[in-house]
């Protein structure tokens, strides 16, 4: 069963924009993002908890199996840079992690095509707690 997840309007509106576009509205590939856009719950972005992460949030993960703790921004795809650690909300691990607030955990497959269970431990920093909301 997937978690529950919290969505801005304003990250709502941004992505429905970019999956529109005729680049993105064929590709089956954003299915699972747009299944977890119909899904969410939606909250105006000074409503949004801070432990909630957010398009351009940065957040503290851990790997169940191993144990491996790492931190990670959400992206938009023409900002995301995986040398960085910013991952696309284009990506299968992107758009699962969108809208998971800080003690959920999600499964999803890596590139290799591995199963694993990310816990999210802490919102570092999220832009709607900032008030950072042109970004």
């Amino acid at each position: 069963m997937k978690p529950e997840i919290i969505v801005s309007s304003l990250d709502l509106e941004r992505l429905e924009g970019l999956l529109a576009a005729p680049a993105a509205r064929s590709r089956c590939d954003l299915d699972a993002l747009r299944a977890e856009l119909d899904r969410a719950d939606v909250r105006e972005p000074e409503e949004m908890p801070a432990d909630v992460i957010t398009m351009n949030s940065r957040a503290r993960f851990r790997e169940e199996t191993s144990g491996r703790e790492y931190e990670l921004t959400l992206a938009y795809p023409k900002d995301a840079d995986g040398a960085a650690g910013k991952v696309s909300v284009f990506s299968p691990a992107g758009s699962a992690l969108l809208g998971l607030a800080a003690g959920q955990a999600i499964d999803w497959r890596t590139p290799e095509g591995s199963a694993i269970r990310l816990q999210v431990l802490e919102v570092v920093w999220q832009p709607e707690a900032a008030g950072c909301l042109a970004l």
